[in-house]
């Protein structure tokens, strides 16, 4: 409390203003996880992930089509005439039906493009987990870009306030004498600098808005802001190995890539059963009845015939179009082998970034907080030293500046620190829509 009377009355009342209207602004404003889900219906990207992994799925169960029995039924009904000279023009009709069936019992083809169905299948979730991921981190980004920006306008506003009485303060000393007009003109270039500063943040802040609008869906979205007593949270565990070795294992692009190496290795396969024989079981059952007889007949008849045998094909030359497709499909198996340890090294790489980004952001929030009170403490010393006389008029303006402006970075690192959490999670392939809920709890309610 003995901090905040140290404040200017101007800036006491700016920073009364800015409160008041925070709450007015929190009593409609909307959490990150309420933004997140109103954007996880709108986005136009996550929509994608989803449709194309209810392709896939659809995919998959046609792959599985080939190692089931298939079912058919035919039928047909004819009139025919005939004239055999020098017999007299007879007509005759026939029907028929038959159904057929086929089960495959050895097509290795067939069960390698199951099998490639299944991983296409991990691979379409991998990707629906990365949209996710993906959404989480553009919502989060945009959401304290609003807040980040408001803050700014806010510093700025402030700012202004200060330098504004500051310049009435120079021109009334001008006036009585006491001080020269340089303090005067210095004091109104900076209040004009200011008053560019805040046109802007202004329009920077309509900027940030519109984008999260347009992200959501929605108009006039409002993020709720922080607690100002918002506390750097160390990182659980503090092993940057631990980490990467969760990149290595579980991340959705090392998913992706490990089903498309299994993928290619399955199309191996199935180049390489071009060579083999193929097994099936086959059964039919056919009806047919002869009205006025046939074509060799005179007389009605009525046949019903069934069968059922194996059906077996054994390739014995193609044109050397097996053993080109072979070597085709063990290059593209080594490319995606190639692939894989890429992905894996980036994700190493990435881990790696997000952990030490963490850490220099918690060690920037704490050096930032510092700075703040030091910055607090020169300019009230500056003010002191101004109406003794030992101090001029532009070094309280630069104390002034240099305040307002290591606020507006304390709050850009802030939310940073909250970003770069949720990054570090996302580079290790485990953040989920839960991971919010504790950011939640660090809004205002």
């Amino acid at each position: 409390m003995s901090e905040f009377r140290a404040f200017p009355r101007v800036l006491r009342c700016a920073w009364f203003f800015v409160v008041a209207a925070g709450c007015t602004f929190s009593a409609h404003a909307q959490s990150l996880l309420e933004v997140y889900k109103a954007a996880q219906g709108y986005d136009a990207s996550y929509q994608a992930a989803r449709s194309q992994f209810d392709a896939t799925v659809a995919r998959a169960e046609q792959a599985r089509a080939g190692i089931l029995p298939t079912v058919n039924l035919s039928a047909n009904v004819s009139r025919n005439a005939q004239e055999v000279l020098p017999a007299p023009e007879r007509s005759y009709g026939s029907q028929y039906a038959t159904i057929s069936a086929s089960q495959p019992l050895y097509r290795p083809a067939n069960l390698a493009a199951y099998e490639q169905g299944k991983k296409q299948l991990s691979f379409a979730q991998a990707q629906l987990v990365r949209a996710e991921q993906d959404l989480l981190v553009r919502v989060s980004q945009a959401y304290f870009d609003v807040l980040a920006a408001t803050d700014n306008l806010a510093f700025v506003q402030s700012q202004k306030a200060a330098i504004g009485e500051q310049l009435a303060s120079a021109q009334r000393n001008f006036e009585v004498g006491t001080a020269t007009i340089t303090a005067t003109r210095e004091a109104q270039s900076r209040f004009d600098l200011v008053v560019a500063q805040e046109l802007a943040a202004d329009n920077d802040l309509l900027i940030k808005s519109t984008a999260l609008n347009q992200l959501v869906g929605q108009s006039a979205v409002q993020p709720k802001p922080l607690h100002s007593s918002t506390l750097v949270r160390a990182i659980d565990p503090k092993d940057v190995e631990y980490w990467v070795t969760l990149a290595q294992s579980i991340h959705p692009s090392i998913i992706e890539s490990t089903a498309q190496l299994e993928t290619a290795e399955l199309e191996t396969e199935k180049a390489q059963a071009g060579h083999k024989p193929t097994l099936d079981l086959t059964g039919s059952y056919t009806a047919s009845n002869n009205n006025n007889g046939s074509s060799t007949t005179l007389n009605d008849s009525r046949v019903n015939q069934a069968s059922i045998g194996l059906g077996l094909n054994l390739p014995l030359f193609a044109g050397f179009s097996i053993q080109n497709r072979v070597k085709e499909t063990l290059a593209l198996e080594e490319k995606a082998r190639a692939d894989l340890e890429a992905a894996r090294r980036a994700q190493t790489q990435a881990a790696r970034a997000a952990y030490f980004g963490v850490l220099s952001g918690q060690a920037q929030v704490k050096a930032l907080e510092a700075a703040e009170a030091s910055s607090q403490s020169a300019l009230d010393a500056n003010k002191l030293g101004y109406q003794v006389g030992v101090r001029i008029n532009i070094d309280v303006l630069n104390s002034q500046s240099q305040l307002f402006d290591t606020k507006a970075k304390l709050a850009r690192a802030r939310y940073d620190l909250l970003l770069g959490g949720l990054k570090l999670r996302q580079a290790s392939g485990i953040l989920q829509v839960e991971d919010l809920e504790p950011i939640n709890q660090l809004l205002a309610p």
